[in-house]
């Protein structure tokens, strides 16, 4: 019999070290040639990793989320002959396109077993006497539990303190002398202590980093008004109703699309990336607007390019391409990166007020509430109102208060009058 070494593989980009984030073996299990053994992810996408070779593992050298080098050994597999002292290329596949993340900086790992997520019971205290869980054995002398059965006592409700927990001739003495009875606990009222360490890995891990990075490294100033998109309601359901079959229904995001494509051209230094460590902003003539996604694997954000250059329903139909593509995982890797401004909207779920974080390296994000209707005072009466507010967050280094005031009561106009959005110049 010999050994395989299978290595880290280069995937190219200069990327020199990955997450695993899936094995799809365990030591002990028969592998065959081009079966998919395991797989990691770089910060643009994930990539599998395919056995060369027929045999066994042997040997895994990473945990999930573990960050694993370049050519770093990754699993040893057996197999007839001689075999090879080690494979440093197998050729990847990669799938499952992310958006880009800044990269998580860390050590090689060193070679152990895989390790799985552990139940952790917690500590007793101490110092007291002990109280036991319905379901837990209670500790007592052969004559305590004879006893305790001859008097009808059930020892789980008996208090200890006797060593280690152990329940006395004196503790069954006062428990009888109480009176006490034992009180019947319903099964779904029972007390639960066990706890669960879940590592986070994969998606969520760059969503953590990037959150982070935004969090730490930008001070963000966030401006909430309220804007009344009654007339918007009014012209979006005569647009849905006479929208031709090969037209998406519209929602209130292309509406605001547009909005936000005439804001910035009054307004370009919104539409504008900071490279804050060199010092340096970049101002946008193209509108490419990040849509915030919650997927079955997270949050992602889709990229409708040049949105300067296109209609009402062909900012609606790139949308909801792009926003099935990024849940059901088909999105190319440059749908999911270079976008100069973010929209966020969590729909009817969007709350009063959010503070949204900004997609680093944008300057700003526009934040969608949920719509309410709500008495206004018209001046003589009060009368119903669609009412939502803006929630939007600024790069405070970049975008000042004021700029940032604004670029919102600017988006305001024009929803609260929707004719306008339509008017060119």
């Amino acid at each position: 019999m010999g050994e395989f070494v299978i290595k880290m593989p280069d995937v190219g980009e200069g990327v020199a070290e990955a997450e695993l984030v899936e094995w799809h073996v365990k030591p002990g299990d028969p592998v065959r040639e081009d079966m998919v053994l395991a797989a990691v992810m770089t910060d643009k996408a994930t990539v599998e990793i395919p056995s060369p070779v027929d045999g066994v593992v042997l040997w895994l050298g990473a945990d999930i989320g573990d960050i694993v080098a370049v050519k770093a050994p990754l699993l040893r597999i057996a197999v007839a002959g001689e075999g090879e002292a080690a494979v440093e290329e197998v050729l990847p596949a990669a799938t499952e396109p992310l958006a880009k993340a800044e990269p998580v900086v860390s050590k090689p790992v060193e070679a152990k077993p895989v390790a799985e997520a552990k139940v952790v019971e917690p500590e007793k205290p101490v110092g007291r006497p002990a109280v036991r869980e319905p379901v837990e054995r209670p500790l007592a002398s052969p004559a305590v539990r004879l006893r305790a059965q001859e008097a009808g006592v059930d020892l789980r409700q008996v208090s200890a303190t006797g060593p280690a927990g152990r329940i006395t001739h004196d503790d069954l003495d006062q428990f009888v002398a109480r009176g006490a009875q034992p009180v019947a606990v319903p099964a779904g009222l029972a007390r639960k202590t066990t706890t669960e360490d879940i590592k986070i890995t994969g998606l969520r891990r760059r969503i953590a980093e990037k959150m982070r990075l935004a969090s730490a490294r930008i001070p963000h100033i966030t401006y909430v008004e309220e804007v009344d998109v009654t007339d918007l309601e009014d012209l979006r359901a005569t647009m849905n109703a006479g929208r031709k079959p090969d037209q998406p229904k519209l929602t209130i995001l292309p509406f605001l699309m547009r909005a936000l494509v005439k804001t910035l051209g009054e307004q370009p230094g919104v539409n504008a990336t900071f490279d804050d460590d060199a010092g340096v902003v970049t101002r946008y003539s193209a509108v490419h607007i990040g849509i915030a996604t919650q997927t079955p694997s997270g949050l992602m954000v889709p990229v409708v390019r040049h949105a300067e250059a296109r209609s009402i329903w062909d900012s609606a139909a790139e949308l909801t391409r792009l926003s099935d593509a990024a849940r059901n995982g088909t999105a190319a890797r440059e749908e999911l990166s270079g976008s100069t401004i973010t929209i966020t909207s969590l729909g009817a779920l969007g709350g009063i007020v959010t503070t949204p974080i900004i997609n680093h390296p944008e300057v700003a994000i526009v934040g969608v509430n949920k719509i309410l209707t709500r008495p206004v005072w018209d001046g003589t009466q009060f009368i119903p109102r669609k009412i939502m507010n803006l929630s939007s967050s600024f790069d405070h280094r970049i975008v000042d208060g004021w700029d940032a005031a604004v670029f919102v009561q600017r988006i305001k106009a024009l929803i609260e009058t929707p004719a306008l959005i339509f008017i060119e110049g």
